[in-house]
């Protein structure tokens, strides 16, 4: 089982988006997702989205907001993996060349029309829900199969 964050940053009407295109090997290649990583032994999900978060942009958040927490089972056809979701609107520091990727400032109406994992399209509005929500995403070979949510 593998313990992940993962953090969509928000200002003035853009979400800071990472376009996956420069790890050799990486099972999210050509797609653009939010920030994040996995959880070392004994951090909590708060000090990790602020860990990764400032390791890939060089930005350091505050106050980040859980909104709830996705299942996928086996999704790199191995592991179950559980995501923590955050977004953060508080934050300071200078983008850097992550070496995940290419950081861009996309606006939010444009953010759905982006490569993103199928699953992606369907959670990401939930981030401007009130509501907290537990999801399940069940992917086999790289294709969405099902998913399942429970809002709080």
């Amino acid at each position: 089982m593998k313990l992940a964050t993962l953090c969509y940053l928000r200002k003035n009407g853009h979400t800071l988006m990472l376009h996956r295109i420069k790890k050799k090997n990486d099972m999210h290649q050509g797609k653009w997702n939010g920030l994040g990583g996995k959880l070392e032994p004994g951090e909590s999900p708060e000090a990790c989205v602020i860990r990764e978060v400032e390791e890939e942009s060089g930005l350091r958040i505050r106050n980040p907001r859980l909104h709830g927490v996705i299942t996928f089972p086996a999704f790199d056809g191995f592991d179950d993996w559980y995501v923590f979701l955050f977004t953060a609107t508080e934050f300071d520091g200078e983008l850097i060349d992550s070496r995940e990727g290419v950081l861009r400032w996309v606006p939010n109406d444009e953010v759905l029309s982006l490569p993103l994992w199928e699953g992606d399209r369907i959670f990401i509005p939930w981030l401007d829900e009130p509501h907290c929500f537990s999801a399940r995403f069940v992917y086999k070979n790289g294709i969405l199969q099902s998913h399942e949510v429970t809002f709080y």
